[in-house]
């Protein structure tokens, strides 16, 4: 019975032996199969690629600056005195020499009459005396006092009538007035602000760049400024350049005007501009997310007969999403753009999308 039970216990383990090698067996030979039979390889990494083409972009400058207005000024008196006309409104568009302010001039009429009566006088005398003196009748030294008195009186004249014109307070030039700070009636001071006006079409913007750019940033030199408001773009032209380097912030302060025929730029507001260097029309433009670092440099991994092949380059331009490449690459070129991270040197790759 012994011998019974120990026939079956060494029959079952030498089926599962049978069984083991056979399945060994099996494995090893599906391997070499597998590494036998063409088109089959490691695991492929499935990635997007771009074909390589030209475009044409710009070099730009990014900065931020101010509006200011074309010409501001505010209105001041010359003199001292009473308002006795307000002739402008708040807010209205003013033209050049229109009479704003009126101040009381009762005494200057009063001076100018006098003087002007004085002038008559001494005319008459120098005549009298002239024609004596073409007759040598009356010396020199007479005739030389009475032309005096003459242009004593004639200057006379002249001063009262400047002082009068100062009573009178015109627009310098053409622009919107403000609001104003006076009243009829109100005794005011050349420091006395009456209000502000101000000329803004075209309006002007201030702005600054940093100091390697400032043999590149000249007149006429075009600009996009952008209006953080309503996000609208406007074209301007650079018309001046600070020749001196700020110390503080080493950069360059510039200065450019921009057409304002809506009014819809207004002085004081903040703008983001772009200061076009230069066109490019044929540039080789790569994402930036395909850049890799590299010890050498930078590359990216260009799909070579499924491999991915690592291609060192060599950058220029930035944009927000693309690297301008100007060597490295060629137009035709298969250039990956997702699974960077994963890929290794002529690591197998599946296209999955091509743009």
């Amino acid at each position: 019975m012994k011998n019974k039970k120990q026939i079956i216990t060494w029959s079952v383990v030498a089926v599962i032996i049978i069984i083991l090698i056979l399945q060994k067996v099996e494995l090893s030979s599906d391997t070499n199969d597998k590494e036998n039979k063409p088109g089959i390889s490691k695991r492929q990494t499935a990635v997007n690629a771009i074909i390589i083409k030209t475009k044409s972009i710009q070099d730009k400058i990014f900065s931020n600056g101010t509006l200011i207005s074309n010409e501001e000024v505010e209105l001041r008196s010359e003199i001292s005195g009473k308002i006795t006309k307000i002739l402008f409104k708040e807010g209205q568009q003013i033209k050049k020499g229109m009479v704003l302010i009126k101040i009381n001039d009762a005494e200057l009429q009063a001076t100018i009459k006098k003087n002007q009566s004085k002038e008559s006088l001494a005319r008459d005398k120098e005549y009298r005396v002239k024609q004596l003196f073409n007759k040598s009748l009356t010396s020199q030294q007479e005739y030389d006092n009475s032309l005096s008195e003459l242009n004593s009186a004639e200057a006379d004249v002249e001063f009262t009538k400047a002082q009068l014109d100062k009573t009178e307070i015109r627009a310098p030039f053409d622009g919107v007035i403000g609001l104003r700070s006076v009243s009829e009636g109100s005794y005011i001071s050349p420091a006395s602000k009456i209000a502000t006006l101000q000329n803004i079409n075209p309006v002007k913007v201030d702005f600054s760049v940093p100091q390697k750019y400032f043999g590149i940033v000249k007149e006429g030199k075009t600009i996009l400024v952008k209006l953080a408001s309503t996000g609208k773009i406007y074209t301007g032209k650079i018309y001046a350049v600070e020749p001196k380097i700020d110390e503080s912030s080493r950069t360059v302060q510039a200065r450019a005007i921009i057409p304002n025929d809506r009014s819809e730029l207004t002085p004081g507001a903040y703008v983001e501009i772009d200061l076009v260097l230069q066109e490019i029309n044929a540039a080789i433009m790569v994402p930036s997310e395909a850049i890799v670092p590299d010890v050498q440099g930078e590359k990216v991994f260009v799909y070579k007969n499924g491999r991915a092949v690592p291609q060192l380059v060599t950058q220029n331009i930035r944009t927000e999403n693309e690297v301008q490449i100007i060597n490295g690459l060629q137009v035709g070129d298969t250039v990956i753009v997702s699974g960077i991270i994963q890929l290794k040197p002529n690591a197998p790759v599946k296209l999955k999308e091509i743009n």
